[in-house]
């Protein structure tokens, strides 16, 4: 009896263990106990409702009581909710037929293998436990900032170790491109989300997510916290370079030099943490026009033609201009759409005179094959100068031409305008 005791206070110090790991609490241990032996006893005898479960978690402890009812000698039906009146009164002299007997279940009485089975169903309800807590805690977390240390690194992926060490996973993906880390060192990164396929949770990081930029701003910027600026919108090409567009709600304070900083001091940091990324700030408008001029900062705008159902805008320029509004290698436009959620096309403003004469496409198609015709007609663009008006990066990217292709058609147009 001596070691089924000691087997079964064995099970409450390895619970013990877990809550001290996991933290779970007294109230929560209890209840996970008491369940795991009721469901032993229902295995064991076909129903725990006439058993008491006692769970002392201070004194490490555990005592089961059994409740029979007396019944006549000779009339015992069921010897786990009855008791005969002559073994009722082995316990006490003074029970007669109908009272309850409560007597205390020794531990020899559940065997080795049940045992095993309450230690294998008290392990199952813990890692449930575990896994509950650990998606509940990182659920609410979702779209913060945490710090965690590398543990190892794949190709992949990155896993990492909150301080709990419970794991958690920074995707490729997910990634500055610049990136680079090795075991032990930490990582600053936002949740991004939490995916639990078969109740099993796996936290996903993020230092590519707007979210990301976004808390960093927050962490550096007092005005944002306080809700004196409010981050619009904002739109990155992680490692490369991003557009926040910030609004105040007091003419007192400027949101750009607020976020930006005395000589940059507020955005230095959160430019070494996304390595060198550059972050152009703006003030927001609702004026869609007004917020497209200035998403293409630095490029200086003439003029822009809407198509609000279409959510377009084509923009002319000064020649000059032209280069800066699309950036390098189409970075600066990219991030303008993005940030304004407009398709936004550039064109050369041309002057008058130039505008005089044109000549429609279909007019050059014993030089130009048709098929090149039509692909350039696809993307709007129908007459001679409109296609020589556009940049030619927008030639070989919408109409899905090849390089030497393009060039061969701008030639062709060129030297009919200079003949």
């Amino acid at each position: 009896m001596a070691k089924k005791n000691e087997q079964t206070i064995s099970l409450i110090d390895t619970f013990a263990e877990f809550k001290e790991l996991k933290n779970i609490d007294k109230t929560t241990m209890v209840s996970v106990l008491e369940e795991s032996f009721r469901n032993v006893i229902a295995k064991m005898f076909g129903t725990d409702e006439n058993y008491d479960v006692i769970v002392n978690p201070d004194k490490g402890d555990l005592e089961i009581y059994q409740n029979r009812t007396v019944v006549a000698d000779g009339e015992l039906t069921d010897p786990n909710m009855e008791i005969t009146l002559s073994d009722a009164r082995k316990i006490d002299a003074s029970y007669e037929i109908g009272e309850e007997v409560t007597d205390l279940v020794p531990y020899s009485k559940f065997g080795r293998r049940l045992i095993l089975t309450l230690r294998q169903t008290l392990a199952s309800k813990i890692l449930e436990l575990e896994k509950d807590s650990l998606y509940n805690k990182y659920v609410d977390k979702v779209g913060t900032i945490i710090s965690a240390e590398v543990y190892q690194v794949w190709k992949k992926e990155i896993l990492l170790e909150d301080d709990e060490k419970n794991e958690l996973f920074l995707p490729k993906t997910e990634q500055i491109p610049s990136d680079f880390f090795r075991k032990g060192e930490t990582v600053r990164a936002v949740v991004a989300r939490v995916e639990n396929a078969n109740n099993n949770p796996r936290i996903i990081l993020s230092r590519t997510s707007p979210v990301f930029l976004e808390r960093l701003l927050e962490a550096e910027v007092p005005e944002i916290l306080d809700g004196l600026i409010t981050i619009k919108k904002i739109a990155r090409i992680p490692g490369e370079r991003a557009k926040v567009a910030v609004e105040s709600y007091d003419d007192r304070i400027d949101p750009v030099g607020a976020c930006v900083g005395v000589k940059g001091s507020r955005i230095h940091g959160i430019v070494r943490e996304l390595h060198n990324e550059n972050i152009d700030v703006i003030n927001y408008t609702s004026n869609i026009q007004l917020f497209i001029q200035r998403a293409l900062s630095p490029a200086k705008i003439s003029s822009i033609v809407l198509h609000e159902d279409e959510r377009k805008a084509e923009v002319y320029l000064r020649p000059e201009e032209v280069s800066l509004a699309i950036g390098k290698g189409g970075m600066n436009i990219k991030l303008a759409s993005m940030l304004t959620e407009y398709t936004i096309d550039v064109f050369r403003e041309l002057d008058d005179d130039a505008m005089d004469e044109d000549i429609y496409l279909d007019e050059f198609n014993d030089e130009i094959d048709e098929w090149v015709i039509d692909a350039i007609k696809s993307i709007g663009l129908d007459t001679a100068k409109q296609v020589l008006n556009a940049p030619r990066e927008m030639l070989v990217e919408k109409a899905d031409l090849e390089e030497s292709t393009v060039d061969n058609v701008l030639n062709i147009l060129k030297a009919e305008f200079e003949d």
